[in-house]
């Protein structure tokens, strides 16, 4: 029986060992053979590729979206491969159905969106290729901005970093360059540029092929399940880890018909990875990077980089989008409230506005990544702190195949319910040494009316993954085959069936990863957990102002932080009573308002109750006093914010 056993067992590791020394090619075979067999909407590539009948009623039902649908440049793409790949057999109903459809900025476009990183590639990848293989004229800024593009991508990383959601369109757009572009110059950007993305992809995947990063832009969705998804397909051929996929996705028909060699991004995959990885560059070194561009196309790379509201930028946004008659887009529906005010405020507005117009930026980020076999930790390090997040993943750990992480905002038991636009309502401060994280949660005030005041902390985790589960006061360690995973709650309450914790001022959240390797035995790896110290404590400092800190001490590992008064973020927090004066409240004409707390100049913001934004000025305040005429005004409840560089008080007016 023994003898059988250990037979039994050399067989299985031999197998494993067959399976995972695949080649990339023997694994394009069995995807291809996949793909065809089982129906996807994603296969028209590789039938393309193999040279088989085409699913014409996916052909058709793509042409009939293509006036109406937001992202038909995921669509678009397709069709340029299949196109590039059929020899001519396509061209005469593809050409006019691809020539039908705009493919940059035009006037009072609001459906389609050109301006996002994954977006921009695949508009101007199938601009050039319609260019170069029909003789369709190029608008005159294409090719300037398409290499230029490239070059950033290659220089500097990508804005939408570790982007499960959008990283695999992106690609798409960069492999139709690197496959068919008659430009050799665009061909050779294309294919740095998609090896760049490709090893980001690898940087942050386990030995089981599962892949939960920090990121730019991400959706809840893609912290669900570590296979069977558009990205996962690509982890499969580059590398053979995880499970074969089934079926054709989008990214894996271009990344499986492609003729690029990537087989150095295949071999850059590590098991283990201690390291701080800085990506992009700043908002400033933008301007100048990009100051050779016509003054559209800069906007739009600003906007690829989620600049679109700073201060620093607002003014040639909302240029633009009065330029190109933009204001009714579906992207910029939470702008529109502030259409229509002269050019010059915009800048103070937006400075008022700064907990939620600033964070969207991108440009630059520093990722902790430490990786060792199937655990992983990552963090976006000091990013945003206290501001409104959109779509960023600051911190995410991966105990094998499950994703642990946190995030604010309101408690949904299905985390798909979540908003997409705003994962977190509030982004932490991170900063993570090794394999231990520190996680502090302040939220910035915001004027109450503004949809962003849920200030709840959750927590993903999910029991059923976990082979054992071990709760210890408010740390809960769990245990995936040999990968460990704890995380020390602020509370240990359950919110709609969700371990989160509500905000009273400020919360902190700890997260250590481990493994066998590292610890030897789950056992140790709690009595370690046991060991740890963890403080937090709240102090008022000689001014009077709020000082947060919290430490933790793990085996050899410390952190701490102190998070001073909120002006180190920008601003301090709100007062409802007593910080400015104003009357009369209620009032019918004229509101006057006392500056005399404020410092040389500040800036006054008035919202409504359905937060939109209807008075914004930036006045002295030497006076002491400002009139503010309201008789034009609708009855109702409104925000008046003032706001120096120092401090921001907010009051409610009633105008009857």
């Amino acid at each position: 029986m023994r003898t059988l056993l250990i037979t039994i067992c050399f067989s299985v590791l031999y197998s494993i060992q067959f399976l995972t020394a695949q080649t990339f090619e023997d694994r394009r075979t069995q995807y291809i053979d996949s793909a065809l067999t089982n129906e996807s909407q994603h296969r028209i590539t590789i039938q393309a590729y193999q040279g088989v009948t085409v699913d014409q009623q996916t052909l058709d039902d793509i042409y009939a979206e293509m006036q109406t649908r937001s992202t038909i440049d995921f669509a678009i793409v397709q069709l340029v491969r299949v196109m590039m790949l059929s020899n001519g057999a396509f061209d005469s109903e593809m050409i006019p159905v691809l020539n039908s459809v705009p493919y940059w900025i035009n006037y009072s476009d609001t459906t389609r969106g050109f301006w996002s990183e994954n977006h921009m590639i695949m508009w101007m990848s199938s601009d050039w290729i319609m260019h170069e293989y029909t003789g369709r004229p190029a608008d005159p800024t294409l090719e300037q901005r398409l290499k230029h593009y490239l070059n950033l991508k290659i220089e500097y990383g990508y804005y939408e970093y570790f982007s499960s959601t959008y990283a695999p369109y992106a690609l798409s757009g960069l492999l139709n360059l690197a496959d068919f572009s008659q430009d050799q110059e665009i061909k050779s950007l294309a294919i740095a540029a998609s090896k760049r993305l490709l090893e980001d992809l690898l940087m942050l995947t386990n030995n089981k092929g599962a892949f939960y990063p920090v990121a730019g832009r991400n959706y809840p969705s893609r912290y669900l399940s570590p296979y069977g998804q558009n990205h996962s397909s690509l982890i499969w051929l580059l590398t053979g880890m995880g499970p074969a996929p089934s079926k054709a996705t989008h990214s894996g028909g271009f990344l499986a018909s492609t003729s690029v060699d990537f087989s150095e991004v295949s071999d850059s995959w590590v098991s283990e990875l201690d390291t701080v990885y800085h990506i992009g560059h700043t908002l400033e070194e933008g301007f100048v990077l990009n100051e050779d561009l016509n003054p559209v196309d800069k906007t739009i790379f600003q906007w690829s980089s989620g600049s679109y509201f700073h201060p620093l930028v607002v003014t040639e946004t909302v240029s633009l989008l009065e330029d190109s008659n933009m204001w009714n887009h579906v992207d910029f529906e939470l702008l529109r409230p502030l259409a229509g005010f002269p050019l010059e405020n915009y800048p103070s507005m937006s400075e008022g506005l700064s907990g939620l117009s600033k964070s969207s930026v991108n440009v630059e980020a520093d990722i902790a990544i430490f990786k060792s076999e199937q655990v992983a930790l990552c963090s976006n390090l000091d990013f945003w702190k206290g501001k409104v997040g959109y779509q960023q993943w600051p911190v995410c750990a991966n105990s094998g195949t499950s994703a642990v992480y946190t995030a604010s905002g309101r408690v949904e038991s299905d985390w798909t319910e979540r908003n997409t636009d705003n994962s977190n309502e509030h982004l932490p401060y991170v900063d993570q040494d090794h394999n231990v994280a520190l996680i502090m949660y302040r939220p910035e005030e915001l004027v109450s009316i503004l949809p962003f005041n849920n200030k709840e902390v959750a927590l993903h985790w999910v029991d059923s993954v976990f082979d054992e589960v071990v709760e210890d006061g408010n740390w809960l360690i769990g245990r995936e085959d040999e990968g460990f995973v704890a995380v020390r709650r602020h509370c240990t309450d359950y919110i709609n069936d969700v371990r989160a914790c509500e905000t009273d001022g400020g919360q902190t959240w700890i997260i250590v990863v481990g493994n066998e390797t590292m610890y030897g035995s789950f056992s140790n790896f709690q009595d370690l957990v046991a060991q740890s110290q963890y403080e937090e404590t709240w102090t008022i400092n000689t001014n009077g102002d709020s000082v947060y800190y919290a430490s933790i001490e793990f085996d050899t590992t410390a952190i701490d932080y102190e998070w001073g008064p909120l002006l180190n973020t920008g601003i301090e927090e709100a007062s409802e009573s007593g910080a400015f004066g104003m009357y009369p409240n209620p009032t019918t004409e004229t509101l006057t308002i006392d500056l005399s707390e404020f410092d040389k100049s500040a800036t006054i913001s008035v919202i409504n109750n359905l937060g939109q934004l209807v008075y914004s000025k930036n006045v002295s305040t030497s006076q002491n006093q400002f009139s503010l005429p309201v008789s034009n005004w609708s009855d109702g409840i409104y925000s008046v914010t003032v706001r120096d560089e120092k401090k921001v008080a907010t009051q409610r007016l009633v105008k009857q």
